[in-house]
């Protein structure tokens, strides 16, 4: 039951670990939450917003895990470093809050384009993950112009992680392809809805 919830239609680390129960959803939440935790420790600081790891990982486990489970593990990561615990990026808080609650969005959607296939080729592997990185930036964005106004948000939140983020989501969009190549497609014979996959 706990399976059908979190995780409708299997990803690829399902075919890889061919896990069920309800203590191997949470396994895979907990452990997608201190992957990210553990990419905020990459960090070049900037004024407002640093650049960190963090979307790279972001992307990653939202695929990884699918949607449920993605955005699961985000909002169990804003959780973790709202209560205290060292996870956050150095920042200027609360100016990149909106940043973290975009990461929430962002796996979800990763993780559900995943769900349907996205993940199995390189061209759709990077529109999914643009499609995240662009998800995190419309609730981070807003929510720093609350504190900094609009141009300082574009100038100071948006422009300097073009490059950086575009680079992390077409290494994000490479991982996952070479990982179906790798473990022979397996994904194609299984889903919850007896639906065909790509």
């Amino acid at each position: 039951m706990a399976t059908a919830i979190l995780a409708p239609r299997r990803t690829i680390i399902d075919a890889i670990l061919h896990g069920r129960g309800l203590a191997y959803q949470i396994a895979l939440i907990v452990a997608g939450s201190l992957l990210v935790a553990l990419s905020a420790q990459i960090t070049i600081p900037l004024p407002y917003v640093p650049l960190t790891g963090q979307t790279y990982a972001v992307l990653l486990v939202g695929a990884l895990l699918g949607s449920r489970r993605g955005g699961l593990s985000m909002l169990l990561y804003l959780i973790e470093g709202e209560v205290g615990l060292p996870f956050f990026a150095p920042v200027k808080e609360p100016t990149s809050l909106g940043y973290i609650f975009g990461f929430v969005l962002a796996g979800f959607i990763v993780g559900w384009l995943a769900e349907r296939g996205w993940d199995r080729n390189f061209k759709s592997a990077v529109a999914a993950m643009a499609i995240g990185s662009v998800a995190i930036y419309l609730l981070g964005l807003p929510w720093l112009a609350m504190f900094v106004g609009w141009s300082t948000a574009i100038t100071a939140g948006l422009l300097p992680f073009i490059l950086g983020d575009t680079v992390k989501l077409l290494l994000a969009a490479a991982t996952l392809p070479v990982g179906w190549r790798l473990i022979g497609g397996r994904g194609r014979t299984y889903d919850r809805d007896s639906s065909p996959r790509p």
